[in-house]
C-alpha cells in the first residue's frame, strides 16, 4: 500500500505565479500541485496538496493527517510566523514533518526569521522554489522509508 504524505500550503499561495514582483516565481499553483503529484508518484506515494487562506482549516488538516498520513510538508505562508495553533497541532503529528518555502525566508523582512512552525518541523527546505517542494517530497519519503526500516 502507498504511503500518503499531505503538503498543506497557507495563506495566499494560491496565487503563485501572480505576484508581480516575482518573489514566488512565474508558476501557477496549479501546477505547482500537478508538479509535486508527479514527484509524489515516481516515489511510490500518494499526495494531499491542499491551501487555505484559513488558520482553523490547516489546524483541521494537520489533526486530520495524524489519522491519514505518514508525513507532513507544510508551508504555513505568513502564518509561519504567527501562529501558535498551527505549532500545537503540529506538534501532535508523529510522522516527518518538512517545513518548506518558496522563498529564502532569512533573505527577508526581519519578521520572517523566526518561523514558529520549526520548533515543530523535522527539517527546513526554503528559498529553492518548486525545485524545494519537490525536494520536500523526497525528504519525507525517504524519512518515512527509514522509519518504517
Amino acid at each position: 500500500m502507498s504511503q500518503q504524505i499531505y503538503f498543506l500550503n497557507g495563506p495566499n499561495a494560491n496565487l503563485y505565479g501572480l505576484d508581480k514582483n516575482g518573489t514566488y516565481g512565474s508558476e501557477s499553483f496549479v501546477s505547482i500541485g500537478e508538479r509535486c503529484q508527479r514527484r509524489a508518484a515516481s516515489l511510490g506515494v500518494t499526495l494531499q496538496f491542499r491551501q487555505s487562506n484559513h488558520e482553523g482549516v490547516l489546524v483541521d488538516w494537520i489533526q486530520e493527517a495524524r489519522q491519514n498520513a505518514a508525513g507532513l510538508i507544510i508551508n504555513a505562508a505568513g502564518l509561519t510566523y504567527s501562529s501558535v495553533p498551527i505549532l500545537d497541532a503540529l506538534l501532535m503529528f508523529e510522522g516527518p514533518i518538512i517545513e518548506a518555502h518558496m522563498s529564502n525566508i532569512w533573505k527577508r523582512e526581519p519578521f520572517r526569521h523566526h518561523s514558529m512552525v520549526s520548533k515543530a518541523a523535522t527539517g527546513v527546505i526554503a528559498g529553492l522554489g518548486v525545485l524545494g517542494y519537490e525536494l520536500a517530497i523526497e525528504a519525507v519519503a525517504a524519512l518515512i522509508e527509514a522509519n518504517a526500516a
